[in-house]
Formats: structure tokens, sequence, C-alpha cells
């Protein structure tokens, strides 16, 4: 039997806003992973924890409050201490374009903008499982 892949997604910072999070999780369950969601208001250190708990494949963190260029290189220096280096980092929410390089460069593999069709991160999420994890797991 094939393992789902197990995918966190995670609020950060002081945000109170959800629904895209919820959607996204419900698009990736209706994928066939498996998801864990957070909720509001987790810190980089809850959310690494939180990863580290569940054994997930991906991070999946949303941030509309503009808070991105402190929280990502938080969470990314936590799972580089933590050795989470074969776990995938994606972001979603409201980042400026001229941001998503800086932040593409500090370690997220992608961001995924308000209109971003559910059915492009499931993709993309399957294909690096299948690049990365896979053959680990046979």
């Amino acid at each position: 039997m094939e393992r789902k892949i197990r995918v966190l997604i995670a609020k950060a910072g002081l945000d109170g806003h959800d629904r895209g999070a919820k959607v996204v999780a419900a698009a990736l369950r209706d994928a066939g992973m498996e998801v864990i969601y957070t909720g509001l208001r987790q810190t980089p250190e809850m959310i690494v924890s939180a990863a580290i708990q569940e054994d997930v494949d991906v991070i999946g963190v949303s941030i509309l409050s503009g808070a991105h260029m402190t929280i990502f290189p938080k969470i990314i220096s936590l799972m580089k201490e933590k050795g989470l280096d074969d776990v995938l980092l994606v972001g979603g929410g409201i980042i400026p374009d001229e941001d998503i390089p800086k932040l593409k460069e500090m370690g997220v593999a992608e961001i995924f903008t308000p209109g971003t069709l559910t059915t492009e991160i499931v993709n993309f999420i399957k294909e690096w499982f299948e690049r990365n994890k896979k053959q680990k797991v046979a």
C-alpha cells in the first residue's frame, strides 16, 4: 500500500483569517493527502514542533499579515536546527512579488499567492514527493 503524503498546514503570526488555508487543506485531503491543520496564530516554534511530532513530509505556511520576511527565516532556521532537511516548505498568502525570489533563496520551495488553483498546489507537492521521498519510502 502506498504511503500518504503528510502535510502540515499552519497559519503563522497574528493573522486571524484562515479561509484560504482551509480551502488548501481540503483540496490536499481530496487529493489523497493526510493533512494536519494547526489553526490560527502559530509561532515558528509551534509550527516546527508540530511538524516533528506529526512526522510530516510538507509544511505549508499561510501568512497574510505581512510578517513573511520574519516568520519564514525563523521557520527555516528551526527546520535546519532540528534536521528537517527532507521536509518541503511552501508558503501562501499575501506576499509581494518582489519578496518571492528572496524567500525562495532562503529555502521556501514555492509561494502560492491568492488566485492560485488548488490543483497547482496539489501537483507541486505530488511531484516533489515523487522526486524526493517516494524512493526512500519504498
